[in-house]
């Protein structure tokens, strides 16, 4: 770690909240007197206390699996854990969902680390998901959240099936967005799954799509549009009718647990139990009032920008912002009060 042992009694310096659900709260922030290290804390002790046993086993293999990889190029430093929480590095880079990488060297610096992870003894077990691979920006790759990864003594058999499928599951991102470099030998490992992975969407993987899509529709998009258009009209009578409200955007939202919710964000110096009394029933499940709503040149709201904000997608936010300078000036106060802080998405 390149500022010496001191900096791991630095105090935490929080900026940003990423995520907060049942068993974490994701913070990015610097230490202090540090402010050219940024660092991201993974905060444990504010979870509920059913949760917390299953907290402590996922913390126990994080950190065990951050000490292992410590020092390889493309894994996140381990800086301390204690009661608070796990507090890394930050890693600078853009998410392979938005990066969408198609130079071959890429895919070959991703080989290379999964290969030292491997040395290691450390299976990723989450690189299926593109938001936990990086492009850093020299074009390196990188991988973050070691919270699911598993750390082996010893290389036997289920080692080399848990490595095995860290491997197929970047030639499943190589695929996604670079399918033309795949070579014959890939695309064969890509059709042959491990048996435990067969095993898995046989008979788990069934029942976790019926419990998360079917019963608590964690991710499933389906009548999202109806809910807007039915719910509306009676939202935008009763809002706009008020002389201290300008304007008004509903988008949808993964609610997890409970479906498809609805998030209002209301042009209004008016505060949010103010709005909310105003709302007719159903009421919007989440009122976040703005001084001010990005909109398009003719004056609509930008409602590609506020359905980021309302799914926490803040990696696409800031490709967004760079991109117009004009829009980062009346999102980012949106984006700074924001109340939707989980990583769940609607699938269309």
């Amino acid at each position: 770690m390149r500022h010496g042992p001191d900096i791991t009694q630095a105090p935490f310096v929080a900026s940003t909240v990423h995520k907060r659900d049942a068993f974490s709260e994701t913070v990015s922030g610097t230490l202090r007197g540090v402010p050219d290290f940024p660092v991201v804390l993974r905060k444990l002790d504010g979870v509920p206390l059913l949760a917390r046993p299953v907290v402590r086993f996922l913390a126990g293999k994080e950190v065990r699996a951050l000490r292992a990889v410590q020092g390889l190029e493309g894994c996140p430093a381990l800086i301390r854990s204690d009661h608070t929480g796990i507090l890394r590095s930050w890693t600078r880079g853009t998410p392979l969902q938005l990066a969408r990488p198609d130079d071959p060297q890429w895919y070959r610096d991703a080989r290379r680390l999964l290969r030292e992870i491997r040395r290691a003894g450390v299976t990723h077990n989450d690189i299926a998901k593109p938001q936990n691979w990086l492009v850093t920006p020299e074009g390196r790759a990188a991988v973050i959240d070691f919270q699911l990864a598993s750390t082996h003594r010893r290389r036997g058999r289920i080692f080399r099936v848990m490595a095995r499928e860290d491997l197929r599951h970047l030639l499943k991102q190589k695929r996604a967005y670079a399918p033309h470099l795949l070579t014959p030998a890939e695309m064969r490992m890509l059709d042959r799954k491990a048996l435990p992975s067969r095993i898995w969407m046989a008979t788990g993987k069934r029942l976790y799509n019926l419990v998360t899509r079917g019963l608590m529709d964690w991710s499933d998009g389906e009548g999202t549009g109806d809910r807007i258009e039915r719910e509306e009209p009676a939202l935008r009578a009763a809002l706009l009718s008020h002389p201290r409200i300008t304007g008004l955007a509903l988008c949808a939202h993964a609610l997890p647990g409970r479906g498809v919710g609805l998030y209002a964000f209301v042009e209004t110096d008016l505060a949010g139990p103010a709005l909310r009394a105003l709302c007719p029933d159903p009421k919007p499940d989440l009122i976040q009032p703005v001084p001010r709503l990005p909109r398009h040149d003719d004056g609509r709201p930008r409602l590609d920008a506020l359905q980021l904000v309302a799914s926490n997608r803040l990696e696409e936010l800031e490709a967004m912002m760079t991109a117009d300078p004009a829009l980062a000036e009346s999102l980012r106060p949106v984006i700074a009060k924001r109340l939707n802080l989980t990583d769940r998405v609607l699938r269309r």
